[in-house]
């Protein structure tokens, strides 16, 4: 009932303005007046407002920024984190700069130039000077920015650490999927050709790819047999088609087997959903990929950000500095956790596309990662041993 009264009120405001414009306007008339003549008094009092209203606007602007800046993100919680935060720094003091610059020009212009009877503006058509200012201060402060984000991006591209913790981020509408290395530490190649109800990232191992074959050589022959039957030419072409694609995704599958690659290092990879684990102050170096279409894996807390693009692999380095627990405290908050978020706009899940990340000692890390299962057993073959499988294949 209020909200109806409000809408009412608000309408009979709008009407009493239209009606007021209206008598002024047949008032002008009655005296003779055109609406284009404007009196002195009139500008006078407009450039008063004029200025009066960049304090208003500034003040606006500066109520924002006190009342808001308690809800933006707290301390970069890794060591790259605060080269980002001092990039941004520098951006926002240009910004701001620019911003209340330009503005109390624009408000000031209008209150100093403001048209009086007997005065003319002065007109040239070029000016070498304000040409040059405008151009060259401009080129040369985005050269500056342009230099400080390159020597941050390859510092924070860098690796350091001889052995630092691998993992991977998979990404798939509406998922998110941590693989780690295992006990190796090193990562096991991966194929969309191999992707499965029981391989979900496509791992390449020959258990993995002798199963692939083996569905496809299955797939191909019911296809085949399909032929025998009376179907229309334009079905029969499609079928041969279809075996045919098969025929040539075999012929990849095959090559994998001819290759140098290590495929045992997939064997003890472990994969995690739900939340993911990372060891307080050990430099972790990020994988990304997705299966579907474009997902951006992003973790605000440490100033993180990646695109994960189909049929490429991207990279990121970062060093966590402030353990889960720790930045509860500094938060006074229990409940907080880190998160890994999709950034990019990728479907009607898309919100619900995250991951919690817990920073740990790491003790807790070692004693977390202890509880996860390797890949040999999320692909059903808990019945042997890793070791045995390996020795197997």
């Amino acid at each position: 009932m209020t909200s109806i009264f409000v809408v009412l009120i608000i309408a009979m405001a709008v009407i009493a303005i239209a009606q007021l414009s209206r008598i002024h306007q047949l008032s002008n008339n009655l005296r003779g007046k055109r609406e284009e003549d404007i009196s002195d008094t009139s500008n006078k009092v407009n450039a008063f407002l004029m200025l009066s209203s960049m304090f208003v606007y500034f003040g606006f602007v500066i109520w924002q920024m006190v009342v808001w800046g308690p809800y933006m993100l707290p301390e970069a919680a890794s060591e790259h984190g605060k080269d980002i935060d001092q990039l941004f720094a520098v951006n926002w003091f240009i910004l701001l700069t620019v911003f209340f610059g330009v503005h109390v020009l624009l408000f000031y212009f209008p209150f100093k130039y403001y048209r009086r009877k007997g005065t003319k503006a002065y007109y040239f058509t070029h000016d070498n000077k304000l040409e040059f200012i405008w151009t060259i201060v401009p080129s040369v402060t985005l050269a500056g920015i342009i230099i400080f984000g390159l020597i941050t991006w390859n510092k924070i591209q860098k690796t350091e650490d001889e052995n630092p913790l691998r993992i991977e981020l998979y990404a798939k509408q509406f998922d998110w999927t941590a693989r780690y290395t295992g006990s190796d530490n090193e990562m096991g190649n991966a194929n969309y050709l191999l992707v499965s109800g029981s391989n979900p990232l496509g791992i390449m191992t020959k258990q993995t790819i002798n199963e692939k074959l083996d569905e496809y050589a299955a797939d191909i022959a019911k296809l085949q047999a399909s032929l025998a039957n009376v179907m229309p030419d334009h079905k029969r072409e499609e079928v041969e088609d279809k075996i045919a694609v098969y025929e040539r995704f075999v012929a990849r599958i095959m090559d994998f087997n001819n290759t140098k690659r290590n495929l045992n290092a997939g064997l003890d990879d472990q994969l995690v959903k739900g939340e993911m684990h990372l060891p307080i102050g050990k430099e972790v170096e990020f994988f990304i990929r997705s299966q579907d279409v474009i997902h951006s894996a992003f973790m605000p807390h440490f100033r993180m950000q990646m695109n994960a693009v189909p049929g490429e692999i991207t990279r990121f380095v970062m060093k966590p500095t402030i353990t889960t627990e720790e930045m509860r405290i500094k938060m006074d908050d229990p409940d907080f956790n880190y998160i890994l978020l999709c950034n990019k706009i990728c479907g009607s899940a898309h919100y619900n596309m995250q991951m919690d990340v817990i920073v740990e000692s790491q003790a807790e890390y070692d004693q977390w990662m202890s509880e996860q299962k390797v890949f040999i057993a999320e692909s059903g073959n808990t019945e042997n041993s890793k070791e045995n499988k390996i020795a197997e294949l």
